[in-house]
């Protein structure tokens, strides 16, 4: 179960640029995985504790999100999402996610729907 920011019902306070950034790796992701997630890179997650323990997981930064997920979808498991409410960070309030993050999210998206 993913919560999702996008949904009627939740609601979401992030920056533009963020925004548009999730809004385009999500609908990679669908495109990629056959899916129809909005909200691919929601922190919020939820597994079963066999499931998430089969999983064999690298990545170690933000490329964590599309790695789980495309793992999850690509053994054929439906991803359910929920509204959530969120107030993102601003930079000065810690924020660290750049766009530079985006490259490393996309290319983990592609090399497990073509390679691993």
């Amino acid at each position: 179960v993913y919560g999702s920011r996008f949904l009627s019902g939740g609601g979401e306070k992030m920056l533009s640029l963020h925004r548009i950034g999730n809004r385009f790796l999500t609908a990679i992701t669908n495109l990629l995985y056959g899916s129809s997630l909005s909200d691919m890179e929601t922190c919020y997650k939820v597994f079963r504790t066999k499931l998430i323990r089969a999983i064999p997981l690298h990545s170690n930064r933000f490329e964590i999100e599309p790695e789980i997920t495309a793992k999850i979808l690509k053994r054929g498991y439906k991803i359910l999402e929920v509204p959530i409410s969120y107030r993102g960070r601003e930079f000065h309030e810690g924020k660290k996610i750049s766009w530079k993050d985006g490259f490393g999210a996309l290319w983990t998206l592609l090399k497990y729907r073509f390679v691993e």
